[in-house]
């Protein structure tokens, strides 16, 4: 099975390591995005390391209507609720495939923690720890900041940097330690033993951090990159590769791209509750 996107490094500058994500295959990342939408994340996960088809283990009709809800946009609210506003409802879709862009780049040593489903929710946009070969510690724990906005190098300077500071400065520390726990008790570690191995996502030489945006073509060169990234260099004491700033490439302006796609991850959750998956 081809994988849904196209994930290559890209130059910004000496301080940071750029990535350039693009769509390879539309219908397999919005079949991929509605297997997630309907709360499997992890069976999502072992799809793409394994290559396997691209369907759901069940697709109950109440989950698709949750999750179909949840992909339309509506403003103002009603009640009950029919949709949400477009920057929410973008930002779930955007966080979802910053989730499959890493995934792609994972490996059998690393696990990450499930996306967020619902549009409002706040705090760690994810978390990935990249295991040492004998699965006993943490050798590279990676942090996502994920957004989809209109002025990328704003929002850069005004929200994700000063939220990866707080986390330099370990003003977040012990939200890291606890995602990172329970990441490693996934590894079958055993509570001592994870709690202990957690404790090393505070070793900044094993930090990484991953600013990632939603941006259109015309904003797909150098010169832009270094623009949404100049301020990195701000988090002291990394190396390049430990400041990464990720674009996703729309090939329409965002809110239409994402309109559209929207629409067909609808289209797949509707087909997966029509082939024998709705009598859970």
């Amino acid at each position: 099975m081809p994988l849904p996107l196209k994930t290559n490094i890209v130059e910004i500058d000496s301080m940071s390591t750029g990535e350039r994500w693009e769509v390879d295959d539309r219908a397999q990342l919005a079949r991929l995005i509605g297997i997630i939408m309907l709360g499997q994340a992890r069976y999502a996960g072992s799809i793409i390391n394994q290559l396997d088809p691209y369907q759901p283990v069940f697709a109950p009709r109440q989950l698709a209507n949750i999750a179909k809800v949840r992909l339309t946009v509506e403003e103002p609210a009603s009640n009950p609720r029919k949709g949400y506003p477009r920057v929410q409802r973008d930002g779930l879709l955007f966080e979802l495939i910053s989730w499959v862009a890493a995934h792609q780049q994972s490996n059998k040593k690393t696990y990450s923690n499930d996306p967020h489903l619902k549009s409002t929710s706040q705090g760690l946009d994810g978390l990935m720890i990249e295991l040492t070969d004998d699965l006993s510690a943490i050798h590279q724990a990676t942090i996502f900041e994920d957004k989809c906005v209109k002025d990328p190098a704003s929002c850069f300077r005004k929200n994700v940097l000063p939220g990866f500071l707080k986390m330099q400065k370990e003003e977040r520390g012990p939200e890291l330690v606890a995602a990172a726990t329970a990441l490693l008790e996934r590894a079958r570690l055993d509570v001592d033993a994870a709690t202990k191995a957690a404790s090393h996502i505070l070793d900044l030489e094993l930090r990484r951090y991953r600013a990632a945006f939603a941006v259109s073509k015309k904003m797909d060169n150098l010169e832009k990159r270094k623009k949404i990234f100049k301020k990195y260099p701000k988090l002291k004491d990394l190396k390049s590769e430990q400041r990464v700033g990720a674009c996703f490439i729309t090939d329409k302006k965002i809110r239409l791209w994402f309109d559209s796609f929207a629409k067909l991850v609808i289209k797949e959750i509707d087909a997966f509750t029509t082939k024998g998956n709705v009598n859970v």
